[in-house]
């Protein structure tokens, strides 16, 4: 999965695991907020949504982690690293 056209696409679901409070400080455009921590709870949330996930977060560690928990799970998925980064290839898809 390449991220670019996942974006050009409009393929997936973009989803920030970041905390509430750094997702309102700034996030990609349509994305949906589910911080790491409640990952675990809200997996038949996270199943129910358009597949690949595009998951992401600061730098992409907490994507990183969230991203092998739901692979684990059955769910497809993507780390795309920073918010950010998406913003980026948004912005390419114009």
């Amino acid at each position: 999965m390449n991220l670019e056209n996942l974006i050009k696409e409009k393929k997936g679901t973009i989803v920030d695991v970041r905390s509430v409070e750094e997702f309102r400080g700034g996030n990609a455009v349509g994305s949906i907020n589910i911080p790491l921590h409640e990952v675990p709870q809200r997996i038949d949330e996270l199943k129910a949504l358009k597949q690949p996930l595009i998951l992401c977060c600061a730098s992409g560690n907490r994507s990183g982690q969230a991203t092998m928990f739901l692979s684990q799970h059955g769910i497809e998925c993507l780390n795309a690293g920073s918010w950010l980064d998406i913003n980026y290839a948004q912005s390419l898809a114009l």
